[in-house]
């Protein structure tokens, strides 16, 4: 199920049960269109996420972690001067449509009591968080995505412009249908058996109905029985929900009931509970491509020009590969000049390096038999010179080439916070050019790089994990004891492990192989090969890239990493 107007109308009932009358206490802007409010409600504090995401647009209560960044938003620091310290007094839905009023009663300058709303529409691409004075004519404060009028010419969102409602379509509100509104579902569901093509006509008469849904009122109206009390039975679900994960071959979907029973299904306390699970990995997927994208846009360049420099490289190779013959023929036509004559194309001559048989040397007519002698030694030696510098150049590339096939890897797996260590790195390594800011350069001379993930395996032994190369370099070179145990996937891009035992037993090993299967580029495999050997064997190379050691004599344990693994051991560790 999408998060059309149906679920909408859910979480408004989810969320004023849980947030009437309660107080604002924080407004954060942790990523790019979203907000986070923290409101204090029945003595319990509650972080709202607001999400203008074009791909997953949504509001609910979230209890996933997240950071600030160092200097707050224009739009952040406009909501906390009109919503600090307002009282929440209602959470309410516009009909049937994917747009969420928050009314909030707060103060004016000569402290009258005046009522603002805030405005979240769930329109996908079109999505937007919007503070409105509702007491000045609904005139826009400020919103986190400004439209102009070169954008749409019939709503705009500017500061100081009136606020209109998105543009209503022809459809009727279900919890609130008429009799005529059933008798015209009753005949749809006479005039199509179908169950998909009933399920489109009810998307173009029923308002808030995503695709899932819609298919799931089909198949519900199918039944036998009075078709208008199946129909009023059905929306009943949206006000006693029953949130459900529900689980199928092709991908998860999230309900407010399990329209679909299965047993692999799983329920949970509430809406936003749900929301959490579902879209903890993908928004976090989408947040890391969002906020990386610089990142991500270098190392695929960087990766495109070496490896068409390695290409170039191995060609230079291969020809270098005839340097034995340049000086063969050139040992051929000194011994033989007496037969060469000026203006000659080429020549035959025996080859007495290979039994005496012959062989055909091409010739310049323009130059003397010794100089295109001299022409073949001179190849010779360019091609025996260029075989150094060539392998050597083909070093650095493959290296390159490792190097941020391994950063890739590392944004994959990482979560938004992780990313100004990649970003630091880059800069450090030349690859992201400095902020020349006397302030900002001030700051990023300082920044400290981020702390590894803690893990605690069911021996109660701490396992830290590095998320990319810098955290990787600082935990096995710089912290880690080295009588500690280090583990990484066996020739496998991916995060250094660290065991803080001395003599860990076998279950922890086990746990702590999971652990680095499941960060890095192995994840979805089976039987990964995990290393693991001391800290004191293990060491970097002179000059190498940030993140790259080597070891010795390791042992190597396979594992196959599982998600529940890791939130287990996540949890033994909180």
């Amino acid at each position: 199920m999408s998060f059309d107007g149906s679920f909408t109308h859910a979480m408004t009932k989810e969320l004023n049960e849980k947030l009437s009358n309660g107080r604002v206490s924080k407004i954060n802007q942790p990523y790019d269109n979203e907000m986070i409010m923290l409101i204090r409600a029945n003595h319990k504090n509650y972080p709202i996420l607001m999400s203008a995401n074009p791909n997953y647009a949504r509001v609910q209560v979230t209890n996933i972690p997240y950071t600030n960044p160092g200097v707050p938003t224009n739009f952040t620091m406009t909501l906390r001067k009109h919503l600090g310290s307002a009282v929440l007094s209602k959470v309410s839905q516009v009909d049937n449509d994917r747009v969420m009023r928050f009314h909030f009663i707060t103060r004016n300058e000569i402290g009258d009591l005046k009522e603002m709303l805030l405005i979240v529409e769930i329109m996908a691409r079109h999505s937007n968080i919007i503070l409105v004075d509702k007491q000045d004519d609904m005139r826009i404060i400020d919103a986190v995505k400004r439209i102009g009028a070169d954008k749409n010419r019939y709503r705009t969102i500017l500061p100081g412009d009136t606020y209109i409602n998105p543009p209503k379509q022809d459809m009727f509100d279900p919890f609130n249908a008429s009799d005529e509104n059933l008798d015209k579902i009753s005949a749809l569901v006479k005039s199509y058996p179908n169950q998909e093509m009933l399920a489109t006509q009810l998307r173009q008469n029923v308002q808030g109905l995503g695709k899932d849904t819609s298919l799931y009122l089909a198949k519900y109206l199918h039944q036998n029985g009075n078709l208008k009390i199946l129909f009023q039975s059905f929306f009943d679900n949206f006000d006693k929900f029953k949130p459900t994960l529900m689980v199928n071959e092709k991908s998860d979907s999230f309900s407010v009931y399990p329209f679909i029973q299965n047993d692999k299904n799983e329920t949970f306390d509430s809406l936003s509970a749900l929301l959490d699970k579902y879209y903890e990995s993908k928004a976090q997927t989408d947040r890391v491509r969002e906020q990386g994208g610089t990142l991500i846009h270098i190392a695929k360049n960087e990766l495109k020009k070496n490896r068409n420099k390695k290409k170039k490289l191995q060609k230079t190779l291969d020809n270098t590969k005839k340097a034995d013959e340049y000086r063969i023929k050139g040992e051929i036509l000194t011994t033989y000049l007496y037969k060469i004559e000026r203006g000659m194309n080429s020549i035959k001559l025996t080859n007495f390096y290979d039994n005496n048989n012959l062989i055909e040397i091409s010739l310049s007519n323009q130059i003397s038999p010794s100089e295109n002698a001299q022409k073949y030694f001179k190849r010779y030696q360019k091609a025996k010179n260029a075989v150094i510098y060539v392998n050597e150049q083909l070093k650095q590339t493959n290296s390159e080439i490792e190097y941020f096939d391994n950063v890739l890897s590392q944004i994959e797996l990482a979560n938004p916070d992780d990313l100004n260590d990649i970003k630091t790195e880059f800069k450090a390594e030349g690859y992201l050019k400095k902020n020349h800011n006397p302030s900002s350069s001030k700051k990023n001379r300082k920044q400290k790089i981020s702390k590894p993930e803690h893990f605690t395996s069911d021996n109660g032994i701490t396992i830290l994990v590095g998320k990319n190369n810098l955290q990787n370099d600082q935990l096995t070179l710089k912290d880690a004891d080295k009588r500690d145990t280090w583990l990484h996937t066996q020739k496998i891009h991916g995060s250094h492990v660290i065991i803080k035992s001395f003599n860990p037993d076998d279950m922890t090993i086990q746990q702590a192989a999971e652990l680095a299967a499941y960060f890095s580029k192995a994840r979805d495999s089976a039987k990964v090969p995990v290393d693991y050997v001391k800290v004191k064997q293990v060491r970097k190379p002179k000059g190498a890239k940030p993140g790259l050691v080597i070891y010795e004599g390791q042992k190597t344990v396979f594992v196959t990493p599982k998600e529940e693994t890791i939130e287990h051991l996540r949890k033994n560790n909180q």
